[in-house]
């Protein structure tokens, strides 16, 4: 990978539009939804607005989002899913009826101040490549991420397996954030639709009178330009895309529209276990990269003056850039933990208005993200759910100032319920060599979130008996606490002590509109445990 650090597996940003009036210099934070009990949006808008955030990016355009940020006063990026590239390159038509529908409606009569729009959030049956985790569980700490066999634990045959070439089963509910079209992982698959697909986006602006004051543009992962040495002046845009980019990034500028990327030294560290970790930071680095008298302390100015060479040796030195995602994750890795994640964002708030060597002054970004999603898919690793300065219910995780004051706390969101302080945890008489631990403590999870066990994670240090509660207990609560969901054949039981331990929380689910209509989806565990034994079954025919 080398120290610049663009190379990565995560699937993230497509086309956006952009409301070309003067942006606020400040900070903007990625709000996603892919949560199983997500806050309203009037206490996430009210959120942003407490901690003087003035800018959104969101990966749909969910009216009852939009509607929310109505009259807020808040810069909205609003996004289109990637699975819409091929419509909306194909049909002018449909262009203009989703920019109807998403942009003018909302900037027209609901004062929603519209900036960006991009194709996001695309869902589509993914197929695991390599090495990836099929039940992400479960006891012992010694098992790494990078591991390619089956750990049996000494007290129950609980595991994490890792399946080689398993490209035969697939994900169903796999669901990638689909911006970064040109992904590296995406194999050329939305190349040819892209540019189509922004020109008939803009022809739609431009039909609705919105041609002078809304411009389209496309967030790009950072794999979209490379060097072939650790120096950025030798940067330039990757060959098998480069006559594409060069399009691409020409129509923007003819349109005036900014050049968007998301950047991650978080990956550059959980890629290559050889990467030198002062360098993900902004607090000093001991081996700086010198480029032509230039020096470069940490990846993200390497990374980003690694673009502008890219633009300036085609031409287009001058683009504005914007860096739609940059963020550090709070569990699921080693690497991923609150120390490291105050450690970034702290630095990055105070670096954003330094810039960097080649583009000093602020630089313009999007945190991501706002807040936890515990419905995202972990296929690019178990961090994937953890990315938020806030928790799932809008506690802050750690002290972060985000420039607006001078106060380093974040401000919590106000009127959140949760449900009664119950949990489900192992029964102090179950056996754990019942064969049906096992299967159950699987089937929790996989309907559920385990992603803070394992190697290096906030509950790494739980015994057996705590790993097997922590997945009980996800599952009874994303359940919204029905007793059906902790019913665990002679295993279950519900306790109202608090079973949190160090560093490991065992949540409590907050109430939302949803959970109080219809009181859960939860599934009979003993009636799915033929589901398990199939499921397990198709595993071992592999």
């Amino acid at each position: 990978m080398g120290l610049l650090g663009m190379k990565y597996g995560l699937s993230v940003t497509g086309v956006v539009l952009f409301l070309m009036v003067n942006t606020v210099q400040s900070i903007g934070a990625n709000w996603g939804t892919q949560a199983t009990h997500p806050l309203h949006p009037s206490i996430i808008v009210k959120l942003l607005k407490d901690n003087g955030i003035q800018k959104v990016k969101l990966f749909d355009a969910e009216a009852t989002v939009l509607n929310a940020l109505s009259g807020s006063g808040i810069e909205v990026m609003v996004g289109i899913p990637n699975d819409m590239l091929s419509t909306l390159a194909n049909s002018v038509d449909a262009a203009e009826k989703w920019v109807e529908r998403n942009v003018s409606a909302h900037v027209s009569s609901n004062s929603v101040d519209i900036r960006i729009v991009f194709f996001a959030n695309s869902v589509f049956l993914a197929y695991i490549d390599s090495y990836q985790p099929i039940v992400v569980i479960i006891f012992s700490s010694e098992l790494r991420r990078d591991s390619c066999y089956c750990k049996m634990s000494m007290f129950a045959r609980i595991f994490i397996c890792m399946i080689k070439n398993s490209s035969k089963l697939p994900l169903r509910w796999s669901s990638v954030i689909g911006n970064e079209p040109f992904l590296s992982t995406y194999n050329g698959t939305f190349q040819a639709t892209t540019l189509p697909a922004l020109q008939n986006i803009q022809a739609a602006l431009i039909k609705a009178g919105l041609g002078n004051r809304v411009k389209v543009t496309v967030p790009l992962n950072a794999d979209v330009y490379q060097s072939s040495t650790e120096q950025p002046s030798t940067g330039d845009f990757r060959s098998n895309i480069h006559d594409l980019m060069v399009q691409i990034v020409s129509f923007l500028s003819l349109n005036g529209a900014p050049f968007t990327v998301n950047i991650y030294p978080f990956i550059s560290l959980y890629n290559d276990p050889n990467f030198p970790v002062d360098y993900a930071f902004f607090d000093g680095y001991s081996s700086p990269i010198v480029d032509n008298g230039r020096t470069y302390t940490n990846v993200f100015d390497a990374n980003y003056d690694t673009l502008f060479w890219a633009l300036q040796k085609n031409g287009f030195g001058n683009m504005t850039i914007i860096v739609g995602e940059i963020g550090w994750p709070t569990d699921g890795d080693r690497n991923a933990n609150i120390g490291y994640a105050q450690r970034f964002n702290q630095g990055f708030m105070s670096h954003m208005n330094v810039g960097t060597p080649m583009r000093p002054g602020p630089v313009d970004a999007y945190l991501f993200s706002l807040i936890d999603e515990d419905a995202k898919s972990i296929q690019p690793g178990n961090f994937e759910r953890h990315w938020g300065i806030f928790n799932y219910d809008g506690t802050p995780k750690y002290n972060l100032s985000l420039g607006s004051s001078n106060s380093r706390s974040l401000v919590p969101a106000s009127n959140v319920h949760y449900l009664p302080r119950r949990w489900c945890v192992l029964s102090p008489s179950a056996n754990l060599e019942d064969p049906q631990v096992g299967l159950s403590v699987s089937y929790a999870c996989a309907h559920a979130d385990c992603t803070s066990l394992g190697y290096g994670t906030s509950c790494a240090n739980l015994d057996a008996q705590g790993n097997i509660s922590y997945a009980f207990n996800s599952y009874y609560q994303i359940n919204n606490q029905l007793e059906s969901a902790c019913r665990f054949p002679n295993l279950s039981v519900i306790t109202t002590t608090d079973p949190s331990v160090g560093t490991c929380r065992f949540d409590i689910m907050i109430q939302t509109a949803a959970n109080q209509r219809n009181g859960g989806l939860s599934l009979e565990p003993l009636g799915v445990l033929v589901q398990i034994l199939v499921f397990l079954s198709a595993l071992l025919l592999l």
